[in-house]
């Protein structure tokens, strides 16, 4: 490889407009610096963020985008002031690649809350060049957002871990309910529900999904091993469970009701929402009040937690259900993500496409 300093390009996969269509695209990775990590791109997770991005369903997307932000790879060089990483190490970069680094959210480690964010793909980074994503050959990031996969961990199970693992691992740990015995609910079974249940169960929770139909109820009870398999339309079940649940971490991202998953919750219990949903959801006050429950949201975990996160999942042996595919599937798979038709996240082989072949 040349100097750190060099000019690079790669090849991924990208969009060009709100069709979303993802089609290969050459590009020129951003202009890197003393404490940058050059990766090869090995696994990269698909999120239903990357859907709601590369077809501009939040009314902020950039063309052309190489979408992708759970990316497992290897360390193929270092810049000279890089404390944290070696060449040949595997590690993850999750949604971010920068931030401020001097704001209140910044100092108390919780970068992902940072006012000046920035976005591991569309978005601009520091040096005026747009971001790209995991669906590329390689990336270059701030040693500060990457994290070591610790050693055992097969890197295509790690991706999902890098948004939907630590997107519910966060609240679990914010809120203080990592420790055992706790009543858990998780809305919708997708893939950072999956994560859910997976690492709620590791920490020692009776944990029930609450789901629209019983079209998962088999796999949910028999593969992921929940504890109760709840639809939200049953109303003799859903009044016999009422004011039982310590907390529900809501992690459908379509427009729903919020009422009958606060109906479940106990005294002081919280209904966490995940989900990325563009259109206003409603409530009727007396829900909260009569209970002292709360409503709230957490977005993706920090750079601290996430590497707890795997450092978890490693000791309490938490595997994601994936379905590994090649880059020329992706958009195959991007359609059958929006139809829910994946157990639990697809894997994109990165390494194994020959991007740079494209």
């Amino acid at each position: 490889m040349g100097s750190m300093k060099d000019e690079r390009k790669t090849t991924g996969w990208a969009a060009r407009d709100p069709s979303g269509v993802l089609s290969p695209y050459t590009f020129t990775l951003r202009n890197t610096g003393a404490e940058d990590v050059l990766i090869k791109v090995i696994f990269c997770g698909i999120c239903h963020t990357d859907i709601h991005q590369i077809k501009n369903e939040l009314g902020m997307s950039n063309y052309p985008m190489v979408p992708g932000h759970e990316v497992v790879g290897e360390v193929v060089e270092v810049g000279p002031e890089v404390t944290k990483f070696a060449v040949g190490d595997c590690v993850g970069v999750g949604c971010l690649v920068g931030c401020c680094g001097s704001c209140r959210p910044c100092n108390a480690e919780v970068e992902q809350y940072c006012n000046k964010k920035i976005w591991s793909y569309n978005d601009v980074y520091i040096d005026g060049r747009p971001t790209q994503g995991g669906f590329a050959g390689s990336m270059i990031v701030h040693q500060k957002f990457v994290v070591k996969i610790p050693e055992g961990m097969s890197p295509e199970q790690v991706a999902p871990l890098l948004c939907a693992g630590v997107t519910v691992y966060s609240p679990l740990n914010h809120f203080g309910l990592k420790g055992s015995g706790l009543k858990g609910g998780i809305h919708g079974l997708g893939g950072v529900g999956h994560m859910g249940v997976l690492i709620a169960k590791a920490m020692g929770h009776h944990m029930t999904v609450i789901s629209s139909s019983n079209k998962k109820k088999e796999e949910a009870l028999d593969v992921l091993g929940v504890d109760d398999y709840l639809i939200s339309s049953d109303v003799g079940k859903m009044q016999e469970l009422a004011d039982s649940f310590d907390y529900i971490i809501d992690t459908v991202p379509v427009h729903h009701p919020l009422e009958p998953s606060l109906s479940l919750l106990k005294l002081d219990g919280k209904l966490i929402i995940t989900g990325v949903i563009n259109q206003p959801l409603q409530f009727v006050s007396p829900l909260l009040m009569i209970g002292r429950k709360s409503i709230t949201g957490t977005f993706i975990g920090s750079m601290k937690e996430t590497q707890e996160m795997l450092e978890f999942c490693k000791e309490k042996g938490v595997r994601s259900a994936i379905e590994v595919v090649k880059m020329d599937y992706v958009n195959t798979a991007m359609e059958r993500l929006a139809k829910n038709d994946v157990r639990y996240r697809f894997v994109v082989d990165v390494a194994g496409s020959n991007l740079e072949n494209e």
